[in-house]
Order: C-alpha cells, then structure tokens, then sequence
C-alpha cells in the first residue's frame, strides 16, 4: 500500500473533555475533527475501541469486534429522544474535567446505561425498533456471542475469569447451555446489544463526519486478543487451549528498550494451523469489521505473525519465552484474496529481524519510526550517528513516522528524563551544530526541542507525520497515556477543555496549519 503525504494527531476519544468523567462521542469529537480540518491535519490516529476490562487497556479488550460502551455520549442520546435529561446526570462525584476515574466512572456509567436501555427498549418508537434490529441482524455474526459473553460474565466472574469460573457447558460454548441461558437472560442481553447499538450510531455519525470533513480515521487491532473476551470464549478452535480452556502458553515480548524484564501480555496464543484449515477467516472477518469504522487499521505487534514470543502459561515475567513461527505471508495472501488490497499499517516495532523485514515487504504495508529511539550515544561515539529511526536515513516514504507512541512517554517528558550526553546529542541533531550541557539544558527546559522534534516528524520524507497531542503541548511525564510492564494509572490521560477552544488551541492549530504548508502535508 502506497501512501500519500499527510500529517495526523494521536489522540484517543477517551482523551478528549467536555464529558463527564471520560471523553465521549459527542461534541467535543466533532469539535476535534474541525480542529483537524481548520488545520489541514488529515489524519486523527485513535486506540482500539473496544470495551476495556481490567486495567482500562484498549488493547485487553472483551471484543475485538464491540464498541466500548464508556464512549457513548449522553447529550446525543438525549437530542434522539432516546434518553430523558434526568436519567443522564452524573453524581456529584463524577469529575467532569481531569483525568478518567476509571472506578467510579464504571460503577455510574454503566448502570445509568443499563436504565436507560431498560426503558427505552419498553417504551420505543417503531422507527428506533426497524434501526436496532437491522443493527443486529448486520452485526448477529459477532453480536449474538458478545451479548452472552458479557450476561455469563455480570453472574459468574467475581470469582475469576471465564475459563476459571463459569460453568463446564458455558465454558465449553455448548450451543443447548447457551440456548437456555439466553431464554433466562434475554432482558439483559437485549440491553447489552442496546448499548452496542447506541456507540455504533455515534461512531458512525462521527465517521462520516470525519470523511465529510476530509479529516481520515487511523484504527488500531492489537495482534492478539484478551483471554477474558468473547473472541476467545467463541472461538476455542483457534486458540493454544486446554480442554478446560485454560492457555497453554501466552503472549508477550522479550526484554528491550520498554521493559528490562519484557512484557508479559498474558493474551492466549493462536492456533494458527487451526486458522490457516478454515481460511484465516474469523482474521478476515475481523479486518473487514474494522474497515467499517476506520480508514486505516494499524496492526499492533506486526512481527508477530513472522515469529511470536511464546511464554509458558504461569511464568511471572517474560524472559523465559522462546520464538514460534507464525503464519507469514500466508495470511496476508489470503486477505489479499478475500478483501483485496488494503489500507494496513504494520507497527514493525520491537526485535526485528531480517525475516520481519523480508515479511513486510512482501506485504508491502508501511512501518513506522519513532524518533525518540533515534538519539544513540554510543553510535555516534563511534563516528557517526545511523540509527534506523532518525530521518536522515530514511530512504523509503512508504512509512510512518511519530515522535512517540501511547507507549513511550511524552517528548518533553523523554527529553526531561535524558542523562546530559544524550540530550547534547539530540540538542545537535536538531540545531545543526555542537550544543553543550548548559546550553542545552535551556533548550529542553523552554520546550524548543521538543517542538523542533514535532517540526523534524513533519519534515522528514515519510509519507504520514503523526504526533501526540501531548506532544504539541511540551506536556512532560505526569501526561504520558501508558507505561508498559505496569498496572495502575494508564490511559487516564485527558485534555482540557481550553486545549480545543481557548487561544493557545488557535495558536496550535496555526503552527500545525503553517507545518502542513512547509512541509506539503
């Protein structure tokens, strides 16, 4: 896939103000998209949007095919007439500015959404009727398994997860158990489809929007999916399994620049033998899902269908894992097949080996560079500084480049945490001629490296320049979105309401729209 050149903002919805407690759908997205356009920023890069289970990550998700419910914005559904005004305040403790309080968040929001399904769904217009079921006869192929899952869940999973609580036929996904848990359920089930109906409308008048506005949507498909899903719990087949449902072993990464230790991910591993016999066809499905919302799709973890790190179920870190095979290029000849040529962005991060370039390339997909891991001290200390990541050696525009990822922290906070020799460094990359220690001290403190980096992304011949939003600010650690390898505090981060509609987002907006002309974007 060929790409022309545009720059974008990183920036998940969650992340956006104007809502009570978490950012939403609603108008402050719409607001985002003319701040894009006014611009002439033509791409928005979001996370998986997928419902989020324990610890809040957009990347450990209960479906890879569900909308987060979390996202659903209330004002709307009011203006549909589909909830009244008095069934969507929030309590007093709901923050309605700062970062997500993903606890108490959860415990309002999502019984005020199951109260107001339960009345809409008695009290409905003919016209709402013919919509929601045409949404569910579309969607019955991944919707009908989401519903039950996440019903079986609301009873059993106090106890533990799926595959440790639930009951042998239910765990199993015997279709006579489901049968009658679902005649049982049928209440709750119609109101978590309810709810999935309400964020697919949004998103898909937020899309369009987007696409009227000529403002394009990046999406984002971990390569593997949560243990705790319906993906999993629906589709046993094509998962490394017990008989119990249990993963024999599990995904993660080997020690690197992230995480001294890896990162131990805990996402069962797939069958791939099992897929390749049915056409790789719950992937296919799974892409041309995402197409429907997206008009991009970055594919986390994209070594990973090269080889995989393989960890044995119970180990606490990463480090004892081994490197398996994966499909290769059989899967995306297949896709090809099936879709056609697509709009697919590989995140070729990590231990990339020559199989994983010789995998990309047949693919075609661009990758992606991030400029923070382009500043190596002991490389130029011997001569010359040619690290991969850095511009100057970029000799293909098919690719992406950032200059940090939801994974790393903020530029400014990543030039705050630089020991001196690697801030002169970088201080001398981006002025063009030797900075020293105090001199570069003031450059960091006053935010003009940072900036200089935000203005490298846009110059470089990479065909997309995307950059966090954090990063347009200087925003330093306290506003990084994750750290890998730990728990608590992740993907919280949102911006204020001045940072959309005050005059330093106009003046924001102007620096974005003079880069775009600079630099053809």
């Amino acid at each position: 896939m060929n790409i022309s050149r545009k720059s974008g903002i990183l920036l998940h919805p969650t992340s956006l103000p104007y809502g009570a407690g978490i950012g939403s759908l609603g108008k402050a997205a719409f607001d985002f998209v003319d701040y894009l356009s006014s611009s002439n920023t033509k791409l928005w890069q979001v996370l998986p949007l997928g419902p989020t289970g324990y610890g809040d990550s957009p990347y450990q998700s209960f479906s890879t095919f569900a909308l987060n419910p979390l996202l659903i914005d209330f004002e709307d559904l009011c203006d549909r007439n589909w909830a009244s005004k008095e069934d969507c305040v929030p309590p007093e403790y709901i923050k309605t500015s700062g970062n997500v309080d993903f606890g108490s968040l959860v415990w309002w929001k999502t019984n005020a959404l199951k109260e107001i399904c339960l009345k809409l769904q008695k009290n409905c217009t003919e016209d709402f009727k013919a919509q929601f079921d045409s949404f569910c006869k579309e969607n019955k192929f991944w919707l009908d398994d989401f519903a039950s899952f996440m019903s079986i869940k609301t009873h059993y999973d106090e106890k533990g997860m799926w595959n440790k609580a639930w009951p042998e036929d239910l765990k199993l996904h015997e279709k006579t158990a489901l049968v009658k848990w679902n005649k049982e359920h049928k209440d709750e089930i119609l109101n978590i489809k309810t709810q999935q109906f309400f964020v697919f409308t949004q998103w898909e008048a937020l899309h369009q929007y987007a696409k009227a506005k000529k403002v394009e949507i990046i999406g984002d498909i971990p390569i593997f999916v949560s243990a705790d899903s319906a993906d999993v719990w629906s589709n046993q087949k094509y998962f490394q399994l017990d008989k119990k449902g249990v993963p024999k072993a599990v995904a993660g990464v080997p020690p690197d620049y992230f995480s001294p230790t890896g990162q131990l991910w805990g996402n069962p591993l797939y069958d791939w033998k099992a897929l390749a016999e049915d056409n790789y066809s719950w992937w296919i499905l799974r892409i041309k899902q995402t197409l429907k919302l997206v008009d991009y799709v970055r594919i986390d973890h994209f070594r990973g269908f090269d080889s995989y790190w393989a960890v044995k179920n119970g180990e606490k870190t990463a480090e004892k894992g081994k490197w398996v095979k994966g499909p290769g290029i059989a899967l995306f000849n297949q896709i090809k097949k099936e879709l056609g040529d697509l709009p697919l962005i590989a995140e070729d991060l990590g231990e990339i080996t020559d199989s994983v370039r010789e995998l990309k390339k047949k693919t075609g997909l661009p990758g992606m560079k991030i400029l923070q891991f382009g500043f190596d001290t002991a490389e130029y200390s011997k001569g010359s500084l040619v690290n991969a990541f850095l511009p100057h050696t970029y000799t293909d525009t098919n690719c992406l480049v950032y200059t940090g990822t939801h994974d790393n922290d903020t530029t400014q906070g990543s030039l705050n945490a630089m020991n001196d020799e690697c801030l002169c460094l970088t201080a001398s990359y981006l002025e063009g001629r030797r900075v020293e220690k105090e001199e570069a001290w003031q450059l960091r403190s006053s935010g003009v490296l940072c900036r200089k980096l935000v203005s490298l992304c846009f110059s470089s011949i990479a065909s997309f320049a995307v950059v966090p939003l954090q990063d347009l600010y200087n925003f330093g650690s306290d506003c990084r979105m994750n750290s890998p390898g730990t728990a608590c505090s992740n993907w919280a981060w949102r911006m204020r309401e001045d940072m959309l509609y005050g005059s330093e987002a106009l003046q924001k907006q102007n620096w974005l729209k003079e880069m775009n002309c600079l630099y053809n974007r």
